[in-house]
Order: C-alpha cells, then sequence, then structure tokens
C-alpha cells in the first residue's frame, strides 16, 4: 500500500531540481507542503494533512549525487578545454541493409579532408551523421538511396574534454544537463565517448550553450 513517503519520494525523483533545492535549504518545508497537498491528497484517494507530508519531507533521504561531494567538485575543477565548431550539418537516416556500404563511402571521402568535423551514431532504427556544412551535398550523393528522416543545418558542436576517472563519478552529466536547461539551452543532439561530452546545439543557442559550459571551469 503506497504511504506518503512513497508519494513524495516520486514527486521529488521526478522533479530534480526541487530535490537539489531541499539539499541546499533554500526550499521551506512548510510552504512546500502545503503545495504537495493536493497532488498527495489525489495520488493517495484520501486527504493528507500538511503535517504528515512536512514530516515525510524532513524524513526524506538525498541521493548522494546531489550533494556536492569531494570527487565532484575536484572532477569539475580539473575539466578539459572547451571546443567550438559550426557551421554542421546533422543527417538524421533510417537503418537500412545498405547504410553501412554507403557509410563506408563516406568514410573514404573523409580521407582526403581530415580536419572535417565528423560523428556517426547508430541506433536501433536510426543513425544520426554530423558533419562539415560544407561536406553536405557531396555526402548527400553518397545517401541518395538511403531514407532521411530529417536534416538540419545551422548547428554548433561544443565539446568539453572530461578528466579521466570521470565514469567512476555518478551525476556529473546531471551538472551538465541542469546548467543548460536552467539557461533556456535546446539540445539538438548530445554526444559522448569515455572522455568527452558534446552538445550539438542550434546557431541560437551556442552564445548561451558555450558560457554555461565555461561556467563549470571557474
Amino acid at each position: 500500500m503506497k504511504t506518503i513517503t512513497n508519494c513524495v519520494e516520486d514527486i521529488l525523483i521526478s522533479q530534480p531540481y526541487l530535490e537539489e533545492a531541499l539539499s541546499k535549504k533554500i526550499i521551506n518545508y512548510s510552504a512546500l507542503a502545503e503545495e504537495l497537498q493536493r497532488p498527495i491528497s489525489k495520488m493517495l484517494r484520501k486527504d493528507v494533512k500538511a503535517g504528515a507530508i512536512m514530516m515525510a519531507l524532513r524524513r526524506y533521504k538525498l541521493p548522494t549525487h546531489i550533494s556536492h561531494s569531494i570527487k565532484m567538485k575536484k572532477l569539475l575543477q580539473n575539466l578539459g578545454d572547451i571546443t567550438v565548431r559550426s557551421n554542421l550539418t546533422d543527417f538524421t537516416i533510417k537503418n537500412s541493409e545498405t547504410l553501412i556500404n554507403n557509410h563506408l563511402k563516406v568514410l573514404e571521402a573523409l580521407k582526403k579532408q581530415p580536419n572535417q568535423f565528423y560523428t556517426f551514431t547508430r541506433g536501433i532504427h536510426e543513425s544520426n551523421m554530423i558533419l562539415s556544412s560544407s561536406l553536405s551535398s557531396s555526402i548527400s550523393k553518397f545517401l541518395k538511396d538511403e531514407i532521411c528522416i530529417a536534416k538540419q543545418d545551422n548547428l554548433s558542436a561544443i565539446t568539453i574534454n572530461l578528466p579521466k576517472g570521470n565514469s567512476k563519478v555518478s551525476g556529473l552529466y546531471y551538472h551538465f544537463f541542469k546548467r543548460l536547461a536552467w539557461e533556456g539551452v535546446a539540445l539538438y543532439e548530445v554526444i559522448s565517448t569515455t572522455n568527452e561530452f558534446t552538445v550539438l546545439v542550434e546557431d541560437d543557442y551556442v552564445d548561451k550553450a558555450f558560457t554555461a559550459m565555461k561556467r563549470f571551469k571557474s
């Protein structure tokens, strides 16, 4: 049977910003309890007193990734260089039996221009190819027999180098996504390798996104 504590946990887990505000003690427990009184009463199908909700809030155990641990602080302080690449185009292509062979043709063409930006990600049903817009027309020829789900120009990639051991610290990407969301940055794509984190944004957002990423190093 669901309890008030269970309801409080469900709400806080679904709203990480609210959860973090609680960890920093910048939310009034009494005011929040009154705010949650109606949705929790609806979840339990009975009237719930604000006092009981406030008690559940005070007893709520915050996840370890919410607190600013020593490991996380050290990791953020040792973030590497930030690189911005503009004039990019994103192809979203439906996976097919011929895509691998056509992708090989793209790679052969890229050998002659090694300084151009290029990434490829294969998903279950579709693949993404991101490259310098100057290559867009020539690459389109290799993909003419494929089903192009979407094509987006005027994109920029912002890449930040991550220190070694970043995969051992939980919550790192949470900090990136939180900061970008607070700055109102809409992400077009996210690309990551073991030691690199890249966000792809439309050109209108590139200044905000760069400023948000740079703040991690300050």
